[in-house]
């Protein structure tokens, strides 16, 4: 059956989070998705490319472009993940600016409604509340005021939880009323165009995070360098990648004392690639010294930024 032919009335396009650094963007695209495909942590800069998840619903499908978190850049490498933001404005039909239920809003926010106003006027945009089981139902519905105050009084905002699916459908039903009449852009159990070798990547950088502070989170990249079969297992595959880091040091911290934080790493890392590749895995991680590679261009090129 070809996938494009859809019933009539069908609808299907293109929706993008948007927000500040740790909004929630990536727990909530995994959440409607249904399946892991973006990595989360409580690092800033997490998200570093955008990342397309597919809804498959019985009259829409929708396409979730989840984005880098908008900040306000220190580094070549910020500029580049804002500018990955920008181009995304034109490339969705709907745009969802997601504020935590738990903090205030900010200047931040404001300035990301502003670049939005200016660069994707055309664009619908939606408010939602992330984020609502960590507070109270009084502090939701301040917030859901408050962003209601921010987008203008006939704005869609939306209060959600990724965690508990709470409003999950509520947030899909408002979206698909925005979607135009369209065709499917991808067959039914296609979640992500993300390659094997990228989603591998973000696995071990995702654990690679964990516990880390101050800039080194910044600082940390990965690369698959190649995945092959295990000469002695045919069940088995042998996966190599590689760690980035910008100074020596910070490959020491990353490592830890005797090897056992990249033990941890590989601990937390191994069952993941094994449930997405289906086999068993042999991971085979090492630490690299790129220096300062945020800030140099050829190095970013490298690194696929």
């Amino acid at each position: 059956m070809d996938f494009t032919a859809t019933p009539e009335g069908f609808r299907s396009g293109f929706l993008s989070f948007v927000g500040r650094p740790n909004t929630g963007k990536s727990t909530l695209t995994n959440a409607l998705v249904g399946q892991k495909i973006a990595i989360t942590a409580n690092q800033p800069e997490t998200t570093r490319r955008p990342i397309r998840g597919v809804v498959h619903r019985a009259g829409s499908q929708i396409v979730i472009v989840d984005t880098p978190g908008m900040h306000k850049p220190r580094t070549l490498l910020g500029e580049r993940l804002n500018d990955v933001v920008n181009d995304t404005y034109s490339d969705v039909d709907i745009i969802a600016l997601t504020i935590p239920a738990d903090e205030k809003i900010g200047p931040g926010d404001r300035w990301i409604l502003d670049n939005l106003q200016r660069n994707a006027r055309s664009k619908k945009i939606v408010g939602v509340v992330t984020k609502t089981d960590k507070v109270s139902r009084d502090q939701v519905a301040e917030q859901l005021m408050a962003l209601h105050t921010l987008l203008g009084p006939d704005s869609d905002v939306v209060p959600v939880s990724a965690n508990d699916a709470e409003q999950q459908e509520v947030l899909l039903k408002v979206i698909e009323s925005y979607l135009p009449e369209g065709p499917k852009f991808y067959p039914d159990g296609h979640v992500t165009d993300e390659s094997i070798e990228d989603r591998i990547s973000e696995l071990i950088r995702e654990a690679a995070l964990g516990g880390l502070r101050e800039e080194l989170p910044h600082s940390v990249a990965v690369q698959v360098d190649e995945i092959l079969p295990n000469e002695d297992r045919a069940d088995m595959l042998d996966v190599h990648a590689i760690i980035y880091v910008e100074r020596p040091g910070q490959k020491h911290i990353i490592a830890g004392y005797r090897d056992r934080r990249m033990g941890a790493i590989v601990h937390k890392a191994r069952p993941q690639i094994i449930e997405l590749l289906g086999k068993n895995v042999f991971l085979d991680l090492r630490i690299k010294v790129l220096k300062n590679w945020q800030g140099d261009p050829k190095h970013l090129a490298r690194l696929g930024f």
